[in-house]
């Protein structure tokens, strides 16, 4: 291997491809929250989402571009005038811009999905880069399903579009059909059969249906590739993406191969935590990278080896992605100044308002369980940072349950925030959350339909903080999360309704939803 090193850019779609998973539904701030993140990890670019495909999208897709600073900001269309349009709308105030169109060229999508022959795919491909090159110098054209496609038309395609401006040409491998070197010499052939190649950067778009993505992602930039598109978890459609963390600690562990990013490593595992908590998809213990396993020895063999010397079963520095051992235990005796310290090293920087609200928590907390831990302030910190940007319209002020081999009953007690009104009411039910949810409604007397319920434990033990994570739906099909963290997960699913409840009321009294499906474009918004 040659002394020089190649950059291999980075483009994140956790929240286009990302987004697209089942149960990941983002609103504006939450896609907002975690598009800043991902300027502070250091991705090059910024996929933020389909403006065409619903209003949600186009305001978040603006909204982004317009606040967030450093990575280049990208809007996917379909090689349709309308969507191209939408795009350029979306991105006008983003000082740094990318427009991505696609369209399929495998004979079996075009052929049952398109209806289209290769010379009208070749046609469009062509006029809908030189369109999009209207708005922006900036370029991406993906041929999608690039993976199943025939690598002559595949090729022709590529030199077309490039010679109409296309800057970046992606390759998909749309259903994660391939293997890494079948995949790899694909990149290979492009480059040795596409004549102006070297005017446009190649991308790769895996997915992982096969387990492949990062494996052929790797192949592919070992033979030419320079971008890797992924998602933070390896979260998208059906098995999910490329894994962002993964990818980035390959290179940077592998300093052999010759390539580098310019990510910061060390943010790695915050964003990990924060997509994991906003999306609601649980980082399985023995993900690599991020997983809570990843820097875990239980073996006494492993152990034995481990404390003689680090490198015997660690090639990574749990530094390295984030993951701080703590110097500064805080409990029960901790003050404000020591919590203000450890948020910091950990990358949170409060204001004196969300500080104030986070310490009473976390005294609440080091009361119950004595030592805490970071990751149970990363959870104190999101849920206080939640429960002020969400309007209070209902707060839960005393919460009595009553279990056993009989019906569970809950009896519940909310302040109305608007006239400082304490409102009372009990419920039975089948279990204890069932029963504290129905008593809620009598009280607050909104029509929804509770769609997902979820409760994950923050740290292990049996004191450890449990984080509930909801969704309802609205009788117009608007969905809306709560989340909050408690020692006790009955008190945290209570406080979870009301922050769903509460979002609710809000978007009801402004007039605004949230579009609950993007049924018309869901089938083609991946590439």
């Amino acid at each position: 291997m040659t002394d020089k090193k190649d950059k291999v850019f980075i483009f994140d779609t956790t929240l286009r491809d990302g987004e697209q998973s089942p149960g990941a539904t983002l609103n504006i701030q939450e896609k907002l929250e975690i598009a800043k993140q991902l300027g502070r990890l250091g991705v090059d670019i910024i996929e933020a989402g389909f403006p065409y495909s619903s209003p949600g999208d186009f305001e978040a897709v603006k909204l982004i571009a317009s606040e967030v600073q450093g990575p280049v900001i990208c809007g996917l269309a379909r090689a349709r005038k309308e969507d191209i349009d939408r795009a350029a709308q979306a991105l006008e105030k983003g000082k740094k811009k990318r427009i991505h169109t696609f369209i399929a060229t495998s004979d079996i999508h075009m052929e049952h999905k398109l209806k289209m022959t290769r010379d009208q795919v070749l046609k469009t491909a062509v006029e809908m880069v030189r369109h999009a090159k209207g708005f922006t110098d900036d370029v991406e054209f993906s041929p999608e399903d690039a993976g199943r496609s025939d690598p002559k038309f595949l090729f022709e395609i590529l030199q077309a579009t490039i010679d109409a401006g296309a800057t970046t040409v992606n390759i998909p491998d749309t259903v994660g059909y391939t293997v890494p070197l079948e995949f790899g010499n694909l990149i290979k052939l492009i480059k040795e059969n596409v004549p102006n190649i070297n005017k446009a950067v190649i991308s790769v778009h895996c997915h992982n249906d096969l387990g492949l993505a990062v494996a052929n992602s790797l192949s592919a930039v070992v033979n030419g590739a320079r971008q890797i598109e992924c998602t933070i978890n390896g979260i998208g459609e059906r098995a999910g993406n490329c894994s962002l963390e993964e990818i980035v600690m390959i290179l940077k562990t592998r300093p052999m191969l010759g390539l580098y990013t310019d990510i910061d490593s060390r943010q790695i595992y915050r964003t990990s935590r924060l997509v994991s908590s906003l999306t609601n998809m649980l980082v399985q213990p023995n993900k690599a990278i991020v997983g809570a396993n990843a820097f875990a020895h239980e073996a006494g063999i492993h152990q034995d080896g481990f404390l003689k010397y680090k490198r015997t079963y660690e090639i990574m520095n749990p530094e390295d992605v984030g993951l701080l051992a703590s110097k500064l235990p805080l409990g029960p005796r901790s003050g404000r100044h020591a919590l203000k310290e450890r948020l910091t090293e950990l990358g949170y920087h409060l204001s004196e308002q969300e500080l104030d609200k986070a310490f009473l928590s976390f005294k609440e907390v080091a009361d119950k369980k004595k030592r805490v831990e970071d990751r149970d302030l990363e959870s104190i910190v999101r849920n206080e940072k939640r429960t002020l940007e969400t309007v209070s319209h209902y707060e839960l002020e005393n919460l009595q349950i009553a279990c056993g081999t009989g019906l569970p009953t809950a009896s519940v007690c909310l302040r109305r925030t608007s006239d400082n009104v304490y409102l009372k009411d009990s419920a039975l039910g089948t279990g204890p959350v069932d029963a504290i949810y129905k008593a809620i409604n009598k009280i607050v007397q909104v029509q929804n339909e509770l769609i997902e319920f979820s409760v994950n434990s923050v740290t292990e033990g049996i004191d450890a903080l449990g984080e509930v994570t909801i969704r309802i739906r609205s009788e117009d099909g608007a969905i809306y999360s709560g989340h909050s963290a408690n020692t006790d997960i009955t008190i945290a699913s209570a406080h979870a309704y009301i922050n769903a409840l509460n979002k609710m009321i809000t978007a009801i009294n402004s007039g605004q939803t949230i579009l609950a499906q993007k049924q018309e474009f869901k089938s083609n918004k991946g590439v």
